[in-house]
């Protein structure tokens, strides 16, 4: 079992992103929304920010969101795909018809 760190993630609907502080400064996952279906559009990091596994653990927080509220994820960006090919247990929130 790994260690999971349960990070604090604000859900900006306004500015349709999902934010969470670092030290290093703020970072945000940008998304559109459309019938029930989340569109992960960008990754923004501040500037030397590298760590992948946060990244990946801010992703997997972000897929409990969508299962608790029942939305399918469309991954747009491909280090968002790339995530869910190493993650195949998220791939049941792809939309029908989405293969990666």
């Amino acid at each position: 079992m790994e260690d999971f760190i349960t990070m604090e993630i604000k859900d900006n609907a306004f500015a349709r992103q999902f934010e969470t502080i670092v030290d290093k400064g703020l970072i945000t996952v940008e998304y559109s929304f459309q019938e029930k279906k989340i569109f992960l559009t960008k990754i923004n990091v501040p500037d030397l920010f590298e760590d992948e596994e946060f990244i990946s653990n801010l992703l997997k927080e972000i897929m409990a969101i969508a299962i608790e509220r029942k939305w399918k994820v469309v991954p747009i960006l491909p280090k968002i795909v790339v995530f869910f090919k190493k993650n195949p247990v998220y791939k049941e929130l792809l939309p029908p018809g989405i293969r990666l």
